[in-house]
């Protein structure tokens, strides 16, 4: 599990188009934690990319708040709640404010593109 990002990374390789060396950056540092306990390097703070700071809220937010064979899904009210525990250990604090404000859209987004589980569905975005 823990080599997913850097193997994911490494899928997307190094490309002088920007939104490849983006997608590569997210993939790489995601799982990176604001107080520097994350992986694959350990990276602190500013650190980590804005980008992929803002993709391990939205991966947590989505991973709580979905149904998964091993698991029931949180309440939102419930991820909110941890995601703002989490402010300043796992995730940027400047970010958690302007999640809380795109959360309408978030959820009207994934009520439109997911199946009966919360999953998004591949063939909805298409």
């Amino acid at each position: 599990m823990r080599q997913h990002a850097q193997i994911g990374a490494d899928i997307i390789g190094d490309h002088s188009d920007e939104l490849l060396q983006a997608a590569r950056s997210i993939a790489l540092c995601h799982h990176e934690k604001w107080d520097g306990s994350g992986y694959p390097r350990g990276l602190r703070g500013e650190e980590i990319p804005l980008m992929a700071r803002v993709i391990a809220i939205a991966d947590v937010f989505d991973a709580l708040t979905s149904e998964r064979p091993y698991k029931k899904a949180w309440a939102v009210e419930d991820a909110l709640d941890y995601i703002e525990q989490q402010a300043g250990k796992h995730f940027d604090p400047a970010l958690i404010e302007p999640f809380r404000r795109a959360l309408a859209d978030i959820l009207r987004i994934r009520e439109k593109y997911s199946d009966r589980h919360g999953a998004m569905l591949d063939t909805d975005l298409a």
